[in-house]
């Protein structure tokens, strides 16, 4: 037997010990340079399941019943949120402390001028209460993004199938609360909340994005939202837009530079027809503009424009009838 402790037992069978060979060598590539956890905080970190835990149970509690099974009878509503919201302070507020310290680790540490680091736990309690505290305005949004996709999409029959069903309005939904905590200055547990979003939806919002009121998204795969975009009120995207950066600069050590705007602005009343791609943080698209299928863009556009590509000239041709497949009944 390994005699170190908390070791891996190594039985006599040769898996056994090529095991125990594998765990010593592992062992020694932890924690061997900024890129990996440091030791310190080694297995201190938010945990993933819990965040996603928390998320759902916000989304249920900002559209009720959709995370849950059953309808919640108007008048059992306060009981339902007073549940739901105790739930999601007892998964998120231990995630936030694990999270705060992360504000201090590499790049944060190291700045001129950085603030003292504060007691994980006081923080915590703060950020859940300023979180809690914009519940309502992010509700507000919210019933004005439903809205917007019931008005936006014919093929819409009722609100309720929109709350249920849209993955548009799933993705706003997350991304309106990661949205909050992002702004709150929590590190990591906004970005696992828009990861599992995108992993449900097929649609990547980074959580420091800045969304207006009454954004529409249709159909939803492939959109690709980034950290610094801006987009204006009663805006549409449709499928496999992506607003996105071009090449980034470099510091002196070669690193890219953070915290930069890299990433297009979409004013008001603009609509982004599908797999349309838009780059760079110096690409303004201009009010009530329409943006065609598959332009690839990197310059401003004034408002009220129509931007087209130009697409490869195609020939249809009509097959004689005797011509045709001779294709039989299953």
């Amino acid at each position: 037997m390994n005699s170190k402790p908390n070791a891996t037992p190594c039985d006599e069978t040769s898996a056994g010990q090529f095991i125990c060979k594998t765990v010593e060598t592992l062992e020694s590539h932890y924690a061997r340079g900024p890129e990996d956890t440091p030791r310190s905080v080694l297995g201190r970190h938010p945990n993933p399941l819990h965040v996603v835990d928390a998320l759902r149970v916000l989304l249920d509690v900002m559209m009720p019943g959709k995370m849950s099974p059953g309808s919640v009878p108007s008048e059992n509503l306060g009981i339902f949120l007073m549940r739901r919201l105790s739930r999601v302070w007892g998964l998120l507020r231990p995630e936030i402390e694990l999270a705060v310290p992360f504000r201090w680790l590499g790049e944060a540490a190291c700045a001129e001028g950085a603030p003292p680091p504060e007691p994980p736990y006081p923080e915590s309690v703060r950020v859940m209460k300023d979180f809690f505290a914009s519940l309502t305005a992010v509700r507000e949004l919210l019933t004005e993004d439903v809205r917007a996709a019931y008005e936006g999409d014919p093929a819409a029959l009722s609100y309720g199938e929109v709350q249920l069903a849209y993955p548009g309005v799933l993705a706003i939904a997350s991304h309106r609360l990661a949205h909050e905590l992002y702004k709150l200055d929590v590190p990591i547990v906004p970005r696992i909340m828009s990861e599992w979003t995108h992993s449900q939806t097929g649609i990547d919002i980074h959580p420091g994005a800045t969304i207006g009121h009454g954004f529409f998204i249709d159909h939803g795969t492939g959109v690709v939202v980034g950290e610094t975009t801006v987009i204006g009120n009663r805006v549409k995207l449709y499928q496999g837009v992506t607003l996105g950066a071009k090449s980034f600069p470099l510091d002196e050590h070669g690193k890219p530079i953070k915290h930069i705007r890299r990433h297009p602005t979409v004013e008001d009343d603009v609509v982004i027809y599908a797999n349309a791609t838009l780059f760079g943080g110096d690409t303004v698209i201009g009010r009530g503009s329409t943006i065609g299928a598959s332009v690839f863009l990197m310059e401003s556009v004034p408002p009220h424009s129509f931007v087209s590509a130009n697409h490869p000239e195609l020939r249809i041709k009509t097959r004689a009838k005797s011509q045709e497949p001779n294709i039989s009944e299953p």
